[in-house]
């Protein structure tokens, strides 16, 4: 027996070392072809990285959407809240001034109606101008304003006409007389002025 032959646990330790060499480069190359599987290509990469940015773009157009059309909703109900409001503060006294409005008209039929000559009564009637005076005064400070068209066109929005009279002194539709005086509260009528209205005389 020659001193090259090898003995048979030589020969098994080199059998392992082999087949472990082997296991290592099969390992290596399966993980070489899974990296390779993994990565993609720079192409492939941006499209899909522009895919994304639209995406976000895309989400962040709607948010933004969603936002605005709030903050729409919420100026909307802050102007009508405010719309209420002012409303309320403007036509709060309607039913007390309307409760007023026959005092008023008493009190200046007194006037009307009254014996002007008797010199006796004239510090009556004047007390009574004077309180007139005073009430216009005090509901004018709220908005309550007179509607004594004598002379003026005919406007049915704060007119009633009572009666149509005849006349070749004015043109057509002209108030001629008041019989009751009207009023408003800021701009909205609290009761039509009843008059008297002009039309053609006939021929």
């Amino acid at each position: 027996m020659s001193e090259q032959t090898q003995n048979p646990e030589q020969e098994v330790e080199l059998n392992e070392e082999v087949t472990q060499m082997e296991a290592d480069v099969e390992a290596a190359v399966e993980a070489a072809e899974q990296h390779a599987e993994q990565e993609q290509s720079p192409e492939a990469e941006i499209a899909m990285l522009y895919a994304e940015l639209e995406t976000a773009k895309q989400t962040i157009a709607d948010q933004k959407d969603s936002v605005v059309r709030a903050a729409a909703d919420v100026d909307n109900m802050r102007r009508r809240a405010a719309q209420d409001v002012e409303k309320a503060h403007k036509f709060a006294l309607e039913k007390f001034a309307n409760e007023l409005l026959p005092v008023i008209d008493n009190l200046e039929r007194a006037i009307e109606f009254s014996d002007k000559e008797n010199e006796t009564l004239k510090p009556l009637l004047e007390g009574i101008d004077m309180t007139v005076k005073s009430f216009n005064d005090a509901v004018a400070k709220f908005g309550v304003e007179i509607v004594n068209p004598q002379g003026e066109q005919f406007n049915p929005d704060f007119h009633q006409a009572m009666s149509i009279q005849p006349s070749n002194d004015v043109t057509p539709n002209t108030v001629l007389a008041v019989m009751q005086k009207g009023y408003t509260l800021n701009g909205r009528l609290l009761r039509p002025a009843m008059v008297m209205v002009s039309k053609a005389a006939d021929a």
